[in-house]
C-alpha cells in the first residue's frame, strides 16, 4: 500500500515540475531575431570573406541596442541553401532598436566593406514564438 502513494506523489511532482518549467519559458520576453544570409563572390578570397566576418563582428560588439549576436556557416546536407553560406543572427528588443540599427552609421560603413563582396542577401526578422 505504501507504494502507490510514493508512486502517485512522484507522478504529481513530474506534473508540477513540468508544468513549472513551461510557466518559466513562458514568461520569458519575445525578442526581435535579425536573419541575414550571405552569399559571397566567387572572385573574393578567404581573405576578404574573415574581413567581412570581423567587421560585422565588430559592429555587434559596437551597437548596444543589439542584445545578441550569433553567427555560422551553412553545414547542412540538405543542399537547399541556393549558395548562401554565412548566417548572421542579430537579436533586439523591440523594432525600433532594429530600425535604428538599419541607419546607423557604424552599420553604413559595415555596408562598405561588405558590398564589395557581397554575391546574394536574403533577410528575416521575427519576433520570437514561445
Amino acid at each position: 500500500m505504501k507504494r502507490i502513494p510514493a508512486f502517485i506523489l512522484s507522478f504529481i511532482f513530474v506534473i508540477l515540475a513540468t508544468s513549472m518549467s513551461e510557466a518559466q519559458t513562458s514568461k520569458e520576453p519575445k525578442v526581435l531575431r535579425h536573419v541575414v544570409l550571405f552569399k559571397f563572390k566567387d572572385t573574393s578570397s578567404p581573405e576578404d570573406v574573415k574581413k567581412v566576418e570581423k567587421a560585422f563582428a565588430d559592429l555587434a560588439g559596437k551597437l548596444s541596442l543589439i542584445k545578441g549576436y550569433e553567427w555560422g556557416k551553412n553545414n547542412s546536407p540538405e543542399n537547399l541553401n541556393q549558395g548562401l553560406t554565412h548566417c548572421f543572427i542579430l537579436t533586439f528588443s523591440s523594432d525600433k532598436d532594429r530600425d535604428d540599427y538599419l541607419v546607423h552609421p557604424d552599420h553604413k560603413v559595415f555596408g562598405k566593406i561588405l558590398g564589395p563582396h557581397l554575391d546574394k542577401v536574403t533577410v528575416v526578422d521575427f519576433w520570437t514564438e514561445r
